[in-house]
């Protein structure tokens, strides 16, 4: 399962990702936006976020005009590594090195094509562990406040 949401800046990348998902019959829900009428991106993050971090979802993917903002509020949610990705090999590492969970996308950054493979790359590439649990690790003890 994979939870999506957007603002309007990011309306047309998810619903590109929405066409793709469903073409591979791979299950998602839509927090929306539902058009590009201007909405706020913070209330569609969280919520994305919470059903990723809670475990409804596997992974989640959220779109916004960079992704700047939707993986600043994302991230704000413990256990969320929500990484803003404008090329393949960004969007594939994160999840190698670091068990990225939420993919974070720009409308006015990349276009639905690259939204499309960044989101396959996403999807497919497996968390190395090794080293890389290590670090991710710290990054959850910098959430307990331990670090």
């Amino acid at each position: 399962m994979i939870a999506l949401g957007a603002d309007h800046g990011g309306y047309k990348l998810k619903e590109a990702i929405k066409k793709y998902l469903d073409e591979n019959k791979i299950k998602y829900t839509d927090f929306g936006t539902n058009d590009e009428t201007s909405v706020d991106y913070a209330p569609i993050a969280a919520k994305v976020a919470h059903f990723v971090a809670d475990g409804k979802a596997e992974k989640g993917i959220l779109c916004c005009g960079t992704g700047i903002g939707m993986s600043i509020a994302a991230n704000k949610v413990k256990g969320i590594r929500a990484a803003v990705c404008a090329n393949a090999y960004c969007a594939e590492i994160t999840r190698h090195h670091n068990d990225s969970n939420i993919l974070c996308l720009g409308g006015r950054v990349i276009n639905e094509e690259q939204a499309v493979e960044f989101t396959r790359l996403f999807l497919e590439a497996p968390f190395d562990g090794g080293r890389h649990q290590r670090r991710v690790d710290e990054i959850a003890a910098i959430e307990r406040g331990e670090l």
